[in-house]
């Protein structure tokens, strides 16, 4: 095994970046978040990828901050904590609002900024043995990276506050109906589900799935009135695009539409 905190590679239409300390269950130091941030780096300017996969080795997707490096590296000063603290909020905001699709492959746990993660991808894929918990309470930490914000949108108050309150660690089905993972799959064919989404995804416009992504997201804050408004005038700047000409005129000839992404 590479000595790689994070891996990277880009094949079939998606950068498949891979959080590789799976003894400290690919726990979230700097090296991680840089190397999480470069990855995203080389999916943003490769036109071929159309999607971003994040998953991790071992048996944890990600069990959050490496509290052996806080406590250890930070020695109770208040500003190297906060600096940390900066570095792993700035990685979830960009993973959050990356302009292509990023699909969450869950191997293994996923907990406190594990789940943080996840709730910034787009699409979640899940092992059946997977185990999803927000943990900060169980050592005494608040969330850093989003997760008390992140969470009650995503799945409602109640069920997030259960999760925040206990720290308990359940199982990525039982929150397929609450909105947090999109599909569940036999440990062996989480890699080939994962593919199979991508594979979803490439044919379709890179322009329509960057302003889809906008608009829902951007759409979240805003009352109801104010999204549709936008989502028009959306619409209105899109009509001049060349994939929205193409796939018209794609679906008046019977055939494959051919998308720039422009």
């Amino acid at each position: 095994m590479s000595d790689t905190a994070v891996l990277c590679a880009a094949r079939d239409g998606a950068m498949w970046i891979t959080l590789n300390r799976p003894a400290a269950m690919n726990s979230i130091t700097p090296a991680i978040v840089l190397g999480i941030e470069a990855a995203l780096d080389q999916a943003l300017a490769d036109p071929q990828v159309r999607a971003v996969v994040l998953t991790g080795t071992g048996r944890a997707f990600c069990a959050g901050a490496d509290l052996k490096y806080v406590r250890e590296q930070t020695q109770g000063d208040e500003s190297a904590t906060a600096a940390f603290l900066q570095t792993v909020l700035r990685l979830m905001n960009r993973l959050e609002t990356f302009p292509k699709p990023v699909i969450a492959a869950i191997n293994g746990l996923a907990l406190a900024g594990g789940l943080e993660l996840v709730l910034c991808c787009d699409l979640v894929i899940a092992a059946r043995s997977a185990k999803i918990g927000d943990a900060h309470a169980n050592f005494g930490l608040l969330p850093g990276g989003g997760s008390s914000v992140r969470l009650p949108r995503k799945i409602g108050p109640t069920r997030a506050k259960y999760l925040l309150y206990t720290g308990e660690f359940v199982p990525a089905e039982q929150l397929v109906a609450a909105g947090l993972v999109n599909e569940v799959v036999d440990d062996a064919d989480l890699m080939p589900a994962a593919q199979r989404l991508v594979a979803k995804l490439v044919p379709k416009s890179s322009l329509v799935l960057r302003r889809m992504k906008a608009l829902v997201d951007d759409g979240l804050q805003q009352p109801s009135e104010t999204a549709l408004r936008l989502e028009l005038l959306a619409s209105e700047v899109h009509s001049h695009s060349h994939d929205m000409r193409e796939g018209l005129a794609a679906f008046e000839e019977k055939r494959k539409p051919q998308f720039k992404g422009c």
